[in-house]
């Protein structure tokens, strides 16, 4: 097989994320998964780098349903859908706030980009205030999936304190127990909506 179908290597990249994660992905387990030489996939993908971005825009592209505002549409409403929705995209594969971070956006998604910064322009946003606004949201879903997804990972690995080791006071014990149960969705909305709140400061000054 002297050429493999992109959408293919990707599909397969993608199930195999699931099973080994970022650090496991490599291009000689992909080739091996697809029964091909490694040379094969440098067609499509020179490197893992440009392997991780084409799975970083599929991800998006099969699960982020809330990146175009609709005409019209709340700033702030759209600002909160489109950080859930984000995070939902993720949270769909093992390791996927890490599979995104450091990516720039691809061309297909700029209309989506233009979108959103026009909708906060229309609010009053200065261009690059828009901008810079969507940027710091975007880096705080990544920044809160990362942690997210390697607490979840970690935990296994975590054993009870040592003998003679001091733990939290009872007074934090209790706080760490109420936040968990509270969730991590609920952590994730607490500092969304403190972000649209000092937005919205921002353009009242």
């Amino acid at each position: 097989m002297t050429k493999l179908d992109r959408d293919i290597v990707v599909r397969t990249a993608l199930g195999l994320l699931n099973e080994v994660g970022v650090e496991g992905l490599t291009t000689r387990r992909l080739a091996e998964r697809l029964k091909v030489q490694q040379p094969a996939l440098y067609w499509h993908f020179p490197n893992k780098r440009a392997l991780l971005d084409a799975l970083a825009e599929a991800i998006l592209a099969q699960n982020h349903d809330r990146a175009t505002p609709s005409p019209g549409e709340d700033w702030r409403a759209f600002l909160r859908d489109n950080a859930r929705s984000f995070r939902k995209a993720l949270l769909a594969y093992r390791d996927g706030a890490r599979i995104h971070a450091g990516t720039r956006p691809s061309p297909p998604q700029s209309g989506a980009i233009e979108a959103q910064i026009r909708l906060l322009c229309e609010a009053g946003f200065a261009p690059k205030d828009a901008a810079r606004a969507l940027a710091a949201i975007s880096h705080y879903v990544v920044g809160a999936v990362i942690e997210e997804q390697s607490s979840a990972t970690n935990m296994a690995e975590r054993g009870e304190a040592g003998p003679g080791s001091s733990g939290p006071s009872p007074f934090l014990q209790d706080l760490f127990r109420q936040l968990e149960l509270d969730g991590a969705e609920a952590a994730f909305d607490y500092s969304l909506e403190s972000f649209i709140s000092g937005l919205e400061r921002r353009l009242a000054a």
